[in-house]
């Protein structure tokens, strides 16, 4: 076989030159350009296709993101301020009903005080009426007195009782509650106070304005103390009627006093006590009458031998029935 001849080797390594430079992409590229193109231009060659919205999607899907995470801040926004809308006027409703009905008791209260004063004044007025009636009046202005059902005033002694006040280097987040709740003024230290008092010979006692009778109850509720079912808050003045200074020499030298001293000196309560010449005591709650016997007046004799001692015939009052049955 026969080489080719020079000449026809010039000619062809020129061609596949020429070639090379004429071409720079290979045809396949060129034909995946041709497609994007066609794809880009749609299906009428006119407008944006599919490739335009691949194009953007990722642009796309960030602004729809954003659009429902504002709308869900929205919602959840108007969803609280509905429900804290709510609770302002629930908590309104509240107050308005706290308020109408602490404004009703306060009339009952008014109403209570002006029927009690008119029963007093009748049966002032009926008993004046006759000497009998006269030593009744005196003997229920002594009982009345001693129940704390008049007001009364007077010279007497002041005490005063609070609590602790906080240390200066004290940690609010944290202190010790065992020592905080040592320097708050309990019931039993009220308690201690009046019947320190009592023992010294005061003739009558109040609490931050509630009167000391027989059937006073001080007792703690939570955090609150209640004096005769009434709340009363710090400072505790303690009013006490009587001879100032016999009263207050007789009060420090009780061993109560000691106590609650020494709880001043231990644990910082505020315990101070005052002569005071000018003490006005309200009136107290008047004790409900549940039950009542006659005092037995002692045997009287009598010439009917049925009748047993101690017992009068004309009597209208008639002996409780104290059989069972079966007896």
């Amino acid at each position: 076989m026969s080489a080719p001849a020079p000449g026809r080797q010039r000619s062809l390594g020129a061609s596949l030159l020429d070639q090379v430079l004429a071409e720079t992409l290979d045809p396949a590229y060129a034909q995946a350009a041709a497609a994007r193109t066609a794809r880009a231009a749609g299906p009428d060659g006119g407008g944006p296709g599919p490739g335009w919205l691949r194009r953007y999607r990722g642009q796309l899907l960030v602004a729809l993101t954003l659009l429902l995470a504002g709308l869900l801040a929205s919602i959840t926004y108007d969803e609280a301020a509905a429900g804290a809308q709510g609770r302002d006027q629930a908590r309104q409703a509240l107050r308005d009903d706290i308020g109408e009905q602490s404004d009703t008791a306060d009339d009952l209260t008014a109403q209570l005080e002006e029927l009690t004063a008119q029963v007093t004044r009748t049966r002032q007025q009926a008993l004046e009426a006759s000497v009998v009636g006269q030593r009744a009046l005196e003997q229920l202005a002594v009982a009345g007195q001693a129940a704390a059902v008049v007001a009364v005033s007077g010279p007497g002694l002041r005490v005063t009782m609070d609590n602790a006040p906080p240390a200066a280097d004290s940690d609010p987040v944290g202190g010790s509650e065992e020592v905080a709740g040592a320097g708050i003024v309990q019931d039993g230290d009220l308690q201690l106070v009046v019947n320190a008092l009592w023992a010294s010979g005061a003739e009558a006692i109040s609490i931050n304005g509630q009167r000391i009778g027989a059937t006073t109850a001080i007792r703690q509720a939570g955090k609150a103390i209640l004096v005769d079912l009434n709340p009363v808050n710090t400072p505790y003045e303690i009013s006490a009627i009587g001879d100032p200074q016999d009263l207050s020499n007789a009060f420090l030298s009780t061993p109560e006093a000691s106590v609650v001293a020494g709880l001043s000196r231990d644990y910082g309560l505020v315990f101070e006590f005052a002569r005071d010449e000018d003490l006005a005591l309200p009136a107290g709650t008047s004790a409900e009458l549940r039950w009542a016997t006659p005092l037995d007046p002692g045997p009287v004799p009598s010439s009917d031998p049925g009748t047993a001692p101690g017992t009068d015939p004309g009597s209208d009052l008639v002996a409780p029935d104290r059989t069972t049955d079966g007896g």
